[in-house]
């Protein structure tokens, strides 16, 4: 009695063993980041992916991007940090913008939450650009 094999099972071509499996994003390494900006006006809003080490993305400045985290980066501060509670702001307001920036950074999860609701906030937004849309200063 000889063995059946399937139709659809095709031999492995030489060397094919030795190929990795295609990437997937729950294995990606390094920094990466998903940013996704809301009520930023047109041309501004959208979902943008950007890698750093090497640049990578969809991000429109990706470059600019990578060497703004890189600046802000410090050894043993949370470059993504909110804004301290016990922050005296100014009652500024700078628009409806909103954004979260989610991934990796310099080997720990991010997940982060900007808006542009009064002084403090406007100043976080603004270390983060290009990262983050320039909105310029609130009128």
């Amino acid at each position: 009695m000889s063995a059946k094999h399937p139709a659809s099972a095709a031999p492995t071509p030489p060397g094919a063993a030795l190929m990795p499996p295609p990437a997937r994003p729950e294995d990606e390494t390094g920094d990466h980041l998903t940013v996704v900006v809301r009520h930023a006006g047109r041309g501004l809003d959208g979902t943008y992916k950007v890698s750093c080490h090497p640049t990578a993305g969809t991000h429109p400045d990706a470059a600019g991007a990578c060497r703004t985290l890189d600046a802000n980066t410090q050894w043993g501060r949370d470059t993504f940090a909110p804004v301290a509670p016990d922050s005296v702001c100014t009652l500024v307001y700078g628009g409806p913008a909103t954004a979260r920036v989610t991934g990796t950074w310099a080997g720990r999860p991010v997940d982060a939450a900007y808006d542009r609701g009064n002084g403090c906030e406007i100043a976080r937004w603004d270390r983060m650009v290009p990262l983050l849309p320039d909105l310029g200063s609130p009128a």
